[in-house]
Formats: structure tokens, C-alpha cells, sequence
């Protein structure tokens, strides 16, 4: 399972396009088929969690030439499933800040907010299953 954070123009779309995201903590691994939990980047006027939804098509980007170091970005397509029915962003989640506790909060805390930048991110069961409350 996976996570995204990022700007969202339309949150009550049908499905979305995501251009070139950067991934991190194993978002590099997304694929077609693959559920992802949207969150609506508060950095860019969204409120948290928005939506479940499956993966449509992913497109890896090409690496930039002459750069060393990149982090690797993927374009992806995703298809609603589900709208979140309890708010969950930033201000729920800042709370848990002992890294070492196991949380899911605390893994959504870090994975998604301690770095400002939008992402894609790979979940652990745990945590996916945490969320998964959140919509049914």
C-alpha cells in the first residue's frame, strides 16, 4: 500500500493524474493495481486525507542528465475508491512525534510531514490497515 501527498485542484474528482512525484521510503516500488491512500497537501491549500484509490498507470521519469543524485519521480493515474470519512492531516498527526513508538499516526507523521516536499511513499500493513478504517 501506498501514500501520496500532494497538490489536489479537484477533490471530489473521479480520478487524477499525478506528474512526475518524487518517491520516498519505497514509493519507487508503485504499480499499476497497487490501492493509495490521496492526501490533499495543506502546503498547497489542501485539508489531509481526501481518498482511497487504485493505481491505473504508472510512468517512471526519465533522469535528468548531469545530475548525480535525483530521487527517483514517477508519473501515476489513480481511480477513486473510497472518500475519507474522518479528517486526518498535518494537525491530527503532529502529535506523534516519537519516532520509535510503531504508530501508524506516528509512520504518517514522518513519512508525510517532517519533509515539507509532496511525495509517494510505500505504507506498512499496519498502517495501511489503520487507514483503511478511516474509509469503511
Amino acid at each position: 500500500m501506498y501514500a501520496i501527498k500532494t497538490e489536489i485542484t479537484d477533490a471530489g474528482a473521479a480520478s487524477w493524474v499525478f506528474e512526475a512525484q518524487k518517491t520516498m521510503y519505497g514509493g519507487k516500488h508503485i504499480e499499476a493495481g497497487d490501492e493509495i491512500f490521496v492526501f490533499a497537501s495543506e502546503n498547497e491549500g489542501g485539508a489531509g486525507l481526501i481518498a482511497l484509490g487504485t493505481v491505473v498507470a504508472v510512468e517512471p521519469t526519465p533522469r535528468r542528465a548531469g545530475i548525480e543524485r535525483q530521487t527517483p519521480r514517477v508519473s501515476i493515474t489513480v481511480d477513486r475508491m473510497a472518500q475519507a470519512q474522518r479528517s486526518l492531516g498535518r494537525a491530527e498527526l503532529k502529535l506523534f512525534c516519537d519516532w520509535d513508538d510503531g504508530r501508524p499516526e506516528t509512520e504518517l507523521n514522518f513519512k508525510l510531514y517532517r519533509q515539507a516536499t509532496n511525495k509517494i511513499v510505500g505504507l506498512s500493513p499496519e498502517t495501511a490497515a489503520f487507514l483503511r478504517s478511516l474509509f469503511f
